[in-house]
């Protein structure tokens, strides 16, 4: 049974993170070398030496993997709290704060134009023609999600669970797996021509580390502590069960979209 939950607005979803900045970074999911591996293939032109702007960087997870890749990367981040983490975090790469829909960058100055986790929260009305200027003739537009995987039946059942507590209808597209992606894909027909892969991966982590993990989403984050925590107090509790080591394998599908600029 599906419980009803007020569903608060885009925009106090997107500022919530500025809160937990600090839980997101430590906690949160990573991206495997495949992703990177790929998408160079797909833009036919390695990271290494590239003129690359990370989006919506957030806390840095993604900016510091490109700079690891070799890219020059400059991070855009809007939020106050997750910028001042990335900062605390990686004082070595450059940042600005700005968003998608309207970047401070010059036109056709980039060869890379990224966003791992962050599109969803852009207005592509906006953020499609300014993606467009900005990036150079043949540059990449890369955008990435991590997914759960839910062919994986314990990763199904704990979804199926978050799904209830959240009051989300499984059947529509927010809930579905890969839905950032499709969406994605819907809001750019015509605009911009992009090819799909997915990357599977998996991480091994303390429960501690996976339920605060999910805790750091924004959708659990705009409800308060008590409700929070009296979810994470039975989800503990019932994984507790299936894992008595307290080490879970976390599986995920990146749902990888990437655009050539003619």
């Amino acid at each position: 049974m599906t419980t009803s939950r007020p569903h608060p607005s885009h925009t106090t979803r997107a500022h919530s993170f500025n809160t937990a900045a600090a839980q997101y970074a430590a906690n949160r999911p990573s991206y495997p070398p495949t992703l990177f591996d790929t998408i160079e293939a797909l833009a036919a032109r390695p990271l290494a030496g590239s003129r690359t702007v990370d989006v919506g960087a957030g806390t840095g997870i993604s900016t510091a993997l490109l700079h690891t890749r070799g890219a020059h990367v400059l991070a855009v981040e809007p939020g106050a709290g997750m910028a001042a983490q990335l900062l605390r975090t990686h004082s070595h790469i450059p940042l600005v704060r700005g968003d998608g829909n309207a970047l401070p960058l010059a036109t056709a100055s980039t060869d890379f134009l990224t966003y791992a986790q962050s599109w969803h929260w852009t207005d592509p009305t906006h953020s499609v023609p300014e993606a467009l200027r900005v990036l150079r003739p043949g540059g990449a537009l890369a955008l990435w999600w991590n997914t759960d995987a839910v062919d994986v039946p314990w990763i199904a059942d704990a979804t199926t669970r978050i799904h209830q507590f959240l009051g989300v209808d499984p059947d529509t597209p927010i809930a579905k797996s890969g839905s950032g992606a499709a969406a994605a894909l819907t809001d750019t027909a015509g605009h911009l021509d992009f090819t799909r892969r997915q990357v599977r991966w998996s991480r091994k982590v303390s429960l501690d580390t996976h339920l605060a993990n999910i805790a750091s989403h924004s959708a659990f984050l705009v409800l308060g502590e008590d409700a929070t925590t009296e979810f994470l107090t039975e989800e503990r509790a019932h994984l507790r069960k299936l894992f008595p080591t307290e080490t879970i394998e976390e599986t995920y599908d990146v749902d990888l979209l990437l655009a050539i600029r003619p």
